[in-house]
């Protein structure tokens, strides 16, 4: 019936069959994705395990971002169900149109007293955030520097930003010295710069050494008009590490200006936010192309991270903070002392160097037939001789969990 339309595609389909198998060849495809079918919730010394479709086993999830294992948690799924019979599951317009209700502004003003800043805008990623802040900051005369492994969305935001090669640079990875030098170079006559970092860069686990960075600002910012403003996107760290779950700017005891994050990790629900002074906040509802046309997050979504911060802010999220970081060290020892290598910190990223991409992909698939979700990160995902299986651990992982998991990792070693 639309001939020229069906052509059409069939020349794109076969385009797009030939860079399809091109990734193939080249290592970079994704597997098949894995349907989670069912929840098995705690029970005994054992914690959750999840079940798959086409599988007759429970497995224990080594790969996921929920910190604090809160997205079960009856709190939140109240107050979700609550928020939904109130307002609705969607918003049905965008935030300048009429789209705006009460959780999201509840939300806003509760994750800002969390991260300590005056003011916070939730939007529905905080990959969307992360765009979004880069259209508000960037100017003809913005100098965008980054750390050499920042998160993709950081990545994304200076080419949305439209930013020029003439001005950005990369410094090496948490080499302060090597970002001195990029700084001193930035041109005469630049009215603004923004470094701009991840706090825990998600594939190795550590953290940007956020007082010595500030130390290196402080040397240049005079230079330039708007002076420089430090960005820290700390979306695997905020609510995950710290004392008391503040994440890197805790852990380091020292501050950024603008601090980005995100509610579908440690708090285990969705959406990301921006917090700072009330003036960038207002430019950013203004002129963020991601906050003003998308639709932003339902009321429930804004409902159920409130609780979520809440916990985070309590006892409770105290306790399970606590078990985290208790099952975190058990982890990270054990690995030790099965004498495999890895990058020491405190955050409950652990990776493991397995540096072979063969060997790797082989105990990947040996702790799944073991009933053990981890991610296997090898070349040219990860240059040659970086290969590494990433784990995260949750606070629901039990001390017997993580003890069945070096068990795994002891047979396969």
């Amino acid at each position: 019936m639309y001939p020229v339309l069906i052509m059409a595609l069939d020349k794109l389909n076969a385009a797009l069959t030939s860079e399809l198998a091109a990734l193939a060849q080249e290592g970079r495809s994704k597997a098949p994705e894995r349907i989670i079918d069912g929840y098995v919730p705690p029970s005994g010394t054992r914690g959750p395990r999840y079940r798959l479709q086409g599988s007759d086993g429970a497995y224990i999830r080594m790969n996921s971002n929920s910190y604090l294992s809160l997205s079960f948690h009856p709190a939140l799924i109240e107050a979700a169900d609550r928020a939904a019979h109130a307002f609705g599951v969607g918003p049905g317009a965008v935030r300048f149109i009429d789209g705006t209700f009460a959780p999201h502004v509840e939300l806003e003003a509760r994750i800002a007293r969390f991260v300590g800043r005056p003011s916070a805008r939730v939007f529905n990623s905080a990959y969307t955030t992360m765009l979004g802040l880069a259209i508000a900051l960037s100017g003809p005369d913005t100098f965008w520097v980054g750390d050499a492994l920042n998160h993709n969305c950081i990545i994304r935001a200076m080419r949305i930003a439209n930013v020029p090669s003439a001005q950005r640079a990369i410094f090496k990875h948490n080499d302060v010295a090597d970002l001195d030098g990029h700084l001193a170079r930035v041109p005469d006559g630049t009215g603004r710069v923004i470094v701009i970092f991840d706090g825990i860069f998600s594939m190795r686990g550590d953290h940007a050494p956020l007082g010595e960075i500030a130390a290196v600002v402080a040397r240049h910012e005079s230079r330039f008009r708007d002076g420089i403003v430090t960005v820290m996107d700390d979306s695997h760290g905020v609510a995950a590490y710290g004392a008391t779950g503040r994440g890197t700017e805790e852990h380091c005891k020292a501050r950024v200006d603008i601090f980005i994050g995100t509610f579908g990790k440690a708090f285990g629900v969705n959406g990301g936010f921006v917090a700072a002074s009330p003036t960038i906040i207002e430019a950013v509802r203004q002129k963020a192309d991601t906050y003003i046309y998308t639709n932003p997050l339902g009321a429930a979504d804004c409902a159920a991270a409130v609780s979520a911060v809440d916990i985070a802010d309590g006892t409770e999220g105290q306790e399970r903070l606590s078990n985290l970081k208790a099952r975190t060290r058990q982890f990270r020892d054990g690995l030790q002392s099965l004498g495999f290598e890895s990058i020491d910190g405190p955050h409950p990223v652990v990776p493991l160097l397995v540096r072979d991409t063969d060997r790797t992909r082989a105990m990947v698939r040996g702790l799944f037939e073991r009933g053990i979700l981890a991610v296997g990160l090898t070349y040219p995902v990860v240059p040659r001789g970086d290969e590494t299986i990433r784990f995260q651990v949750n606070a629901a992982h039990t001390a017997d969990d993580i003890g069945e998991v070096l068990a795994a990792l002891k047979e396969l070693k």
